[in-house]
Order: C-alpha cells, then sequence, then structure tokens
C-alpha cells in the first residue's frame, strides 16, 4: 500500500492545478481540469458508478455498497461522503513540480537542491522527530509540493482501490468528490448536495496523524481602496493625493498582537496579505479570522477605526471598506450530530493512532458544506508546512490516513447493524 500510495500521490503532484484569486470563473484555472479528468479515468478504471466531472470541475461518484440483503446492516448504513480539493494555493508556484524522495529519514534538516537557501528545519518542524524511517517527500525548493490537497486526493483514491480489491469488506454507499478552487475560498460554489446525496461527508485535508478537527475559525475578507490623485511629481505641491502613503497608514496601524505571526490556538488574527499599488488607487486584502463569529464585527469596527482616524491626517484620499463573508466555524452543526465525529474518534483508535480535536487555524471545504447542511468533519493527511516552498509529506503517515477512511467505512456498517 506504501509504495502504491506513494506512486499515486507523485502522479497528482507533478500535474499544475494552481488556482487564481479574482478570476470570474470556475474553476478559476482550466489547467485544475488536467487532474480532475486523470482521476476520472482512475474512477472508472476502478469500476465506480455514477462518475460526473462537470462543466465547474466538479468531480464526483460512487462506490456501490455490497452489504447482502440478509446482512443485518442492509438499508441501514448512511451513504457516507469523501471530500479532497484538486487546487493548490495561489501563494507559490505549482508548476513543473520536481518531488524529492528521501528514503529511511534519519532526522535532521532537509536542504532542497534545486535551492540550498530554502531548508526544513528540524527546529521548526518538530514532528519530523516522529518521521524517524519514515519515507518523506519534499519538491526541489523551487515550488510548493501540493500535499495540500493531492495527499487526500490519494487517501480516497487508496481506500476506494482497497475496497474494490476486496469485496468481502463490506461497505455502504460511498461518494467521492474533488472540488476546485478551495485554496480560494470557493470550493462549494457550485457543491450540489442533492446530488451528492451523502448524509454525512468527510473531508481530507488536515495536518499529521492523530489531529482531528471540528472546528474552524469563522472567516470575513475586507478589501480596502484607496484613491488618491496622480500628476507629475514636479508640480505636485498641493494637488497630488499619493494613494500609497495612505495605504501605509492604514496597515502600520493595524494590531501586531494580533497578526497570524503572534497568535496561535484559539487567538483571532487581522492579517493583510495583498497589496497592490500606484499614487492613484491602492488596495489591501486583510483577512478576518476569529473562532466566534460575532468577533468578526469586532475585527470590522477596529478597522473602520483606523479608516477614520487616517482619513484625518489624508483628508483629500477616498477610503472605500468591503467586507465579503468566507465561510463560518462548523462546531455548533457537528456537535448536533455526534454520530459523524464518534465513529471518526474511533476510527483513529483503531488505526492506532491517539487521536485529539485541534481547531483549524484556517478553512476546509467542511466549513460551507456543515453549514449547507452536511455535517462535514476533517482528517488528517500525513504533510505540513502547506502553500510553500518547505512543504513536505509523510508517506508512512499518508498510509495512517488510508487506514484511517477504511476503519471509518467499517465503523459505519458495524454500528449500522
Amino acid at each position: 500500500m506504501k509504495q502504491r500510495a506513494l506512486e499515486r500521490f507523485l502522479n497528482y503532484v507533478k500535474i499544475d492545478t494552481q488556482s487564481k484569486e479574482d478570476s470570474s470563473t470556475t474553476p478559476s484555472t482550466h489547467k485544475q481540469f488536467d487532474l480532475a479528468r486523470l482521476l476520472e479515468k482512475e474512477l472508472h478504471q476502478l469500476g465506480l458508478s455514477d462518475i460526473e466531472l462537470d462543466e465547474h470541475c466538479y468531480l464526483m461518484a460512487t462506490l456501490k455498497s455490497n452489504i447482502p440483503e440478509n446482512h443485518p446492516a442492509f438499508g441501514k448504513v448512511p451513504v457516507i461522503g469523501f471530500v479532497a480539493h484538486l487546487d493548490t494555493s495561489p501563494e507559490v508556484t505549482a508548476e513543473n513540480v520536481n518531488p524529492q524522495i528521501i528514503e529511511n529519514y534519519q532526522g535532521g534538516d532537509i536542504v532542497l537542491p534545486a535551492d540550498p537557501n530554502v531548508v526544513i528545519r528540524e527546529s521548526e518542524n518538530p514532528n519530523l522527530k516522529k518521521c524517524i524511517g519514515h519515507t518523506i517527500v519534499t519538491t526541489d525548493g523551487t515550488t510548493l509540493l501540493g500535499s495540500d490537497d493531492k495527499s487526500g486526493i490519494t487517501a480516497i483514491m487508496m481506500a476506494l482501490e482497497y475496497f474494490v480489491n476486496n469485496p468481502e469488506e463490506l461497505h455502504g454507499d460511498i461518494r467521492i468528490c474533488f472540488t476546485p478552487d478551495e485554496e480560494i475560498g470557493q470550493g462549494t460554489k457550485y457543491f450540489d448536495l442533492n446530488k451528492f446525496g451523502a448524509k454525512y461527508a468527510y473531508t481530507i485535508d488536515g495536518d499529521l496523524p492523530g489531529e482531528l478537527n471540528k472546528e474552524t475559525f469563522s472567516a470575513n475578507t475586507a478589501v480596502i481602496k484607496i484613491f488618491g490623485r496622480d500628476i507629475h511629481p514636479g508640480t505636485a505641491k498641493n494637488i497630488m493625493v499619493n494613494s500609497i502613503r495612505t495605504m501605509a497608514d492604514i496597515i502600520a496601524r493595524l494590531p501586531r498582537d494580533m497578526a497570524p505571526e503572534t497568535t496561535e490556538g484559539y487567538e483571532p488574527y487581522i492579517h493583510p496579505y495583498t497589496v497592490e499599488g500606484s499614487v492613484a488607487k491602492s488596495t489591501i486584502k486583510i483577512l478576518l479570522r476569529d473562532f466566534v463569529t460575532e468577533g468578526l464585527d469586532k475585527q470590522r469596527e477596529m478597522i473602520e477605526k483606523i479608516i477614520d482616524e487616517v482619513k484625518g491626517i489624508n483628508p483629500k484620499a477616498v477610503i472605500e471598506l468591503e467586507i465579503i463573508e468566507m465561510y463560518r466555524n462548523m462546531r455548533e452543526i457537528l456537535e448536533k450530530t455526534p454520530e459523524v465525529l464518534d465513529n471518526l474518534w474511533e476510527a483513529a483508535i483503531r488505526t492506532g493512532i491517539e487521536p485529539y480535536w485541534k481547531p483549524i487555524r484556517g478553512g476546509t471545504d467542511g466549513s460551507k458544506l456543515s453549514a449547507m447542511g452536511l455535517p462535514t468533519p476533517n482528517i488528517y493527511t500525513g504533510g505540513q508546512n502547506f502553500h510553500s516552498r518547505t512543504e513536505w509529506l509523510s508517506v508512512d503517515f499518508l498510509v495512517k490516513t488510508i487506514e484511517t477512511i477504511i476503519n471509518l467505512i467499517k465503523i459505519w456498517v458495524e454500528k449500522a447493524k
């Protein structure tokens, strides 16, 4: 299983599926279809049914139940779904990913060969100590790896392959969906719950084995546009209004003790993550994150207060604020369906994992799916350092993810008797 999982993963990460913000289409990049079509072909080869790749790059399929009519669980097992996303982060290129395989990792820093300045440092990655003897996959240091979320796709495909190749292992109807554009917050934009037809689902989009997720940030994005006036700098006195200076005044007033680099656990953050500027117009995009949804209102008030202050020292600049809702914490919804959490917990234990619930300082497709009425907690994948050139995956831990999915499917049958 380990070698087969590695082969699948390497095939997937070599396909560039990077999504793109500010695109007017879904998927945001057509190249996401390249992986979707490969997966569509592989699903046909596995013999799944109801395989459909739609115009928005949502790929769904069904592994039909094999529970015999005389079995106590016949007709009682709910349809369970598994979800992973096709795209990789816009933050780092995914073009020409060149995976590096480290067999029998023995500890220490990992220097990436194409850029020796890019180092996966053991001091910054304490979980590497859990990977002694493992097979580790990295990039060459020039791209991200794409473990987020091609390791999740690999785990789902491997679990499907297991049940196809072991027909004596009973399972109910299993629905899978591979989605586009999760990394830009649009993974569920055209997700058809009725077509999917699952009662419960799980995203495979997490960290190292043991970490299970039933809560995420609630998230908004603040977009601030500043309009100035451009004129030749030689005749600019008392005429020019430099929007870049106004933008800088706003950024300088954002609370440093609420930055991602100064917060952890359940602490909220305010994070300016992209800026575009010229004298005439500048734009700041800011991530607003809090595990308590009402906290987002407080963050908006903080930004409005900063804008009012900056307007006082830049009276000729025009400043506009737009708040865009992204996703909401899924905990309240999931805790109303304890069976979906309890079965996941037991599956991890059966796999030899010590599970624990950890809040996601981010979001998954499960956030919106849960809000839409499909309870969807999140399962680990075996990777770390997502969205960066130092991303890495333990193949041994990926196997644990596959085993967890297999055990989870079996538990749903056992509990239905």
